[in-house]
């Protein structure tokens, strides 16, 4: 799969290669802050298939948090484009920035629902996680 994307004023584009490694909606606190306070949608793509194809963004992590993971904007406008976990080789992409969102189709999962707010919605049938999933 081919994902392209960007920002809102066009200064950072990126591309992104390779089959998605998770696709969910994440209610996280940390994602409410970025989303303006909505469930964070987003899909995991490998980083060797990742790449910046326009411009270069602007990165921030918290320095008070262990394990904090880094997030890339654009620096014009601020849009959150992607986010690099520690030790996660991969690139987690905001399904907003994609050129076309609907390639996303649908999330496999939420989580970090212990954060969830009362006007939140998980799709019925979705799986749902207090944090995330045990790795299997």
């Amino acid at each position: 799969m081919k994902l392209e994307g960007g920002c809102y004023c066009g200064s950072v584009r990126y591309v992104a290669e390779g089959e998605p490694m998770m696709k969910a909606q994440c209610h996280c606190r940390e994602c409410q802050y970025i989303s303006g306070g909505s469930p964070n949608m987003f899909v995991v793509m490998p980083i060797d298939g990742f790449k910046f194809t326009k411009g270069s963004p602007k990165k921030f992590a918290r320095s008070d948090l262990e394990g904090a993971v880094t997030r890339e904007f654009c620096a014009e406008c601020g849009t959150h484009m992607t986010t690099l976990r520690p030790g996660l080789p991969a690139a987690i992409l905001k399904v907003g920035t994609l050129d076309d969102p609907g390639l996303f189709g649908s999330p496999q999962m939420a989580i970090y629902t212990v954060d969830k707010q009362p006007f939140h919605v998980i799709p019925e049938g979705l799986p749902a996680f207090e944090r995330l999933p045990q790795r299997g």
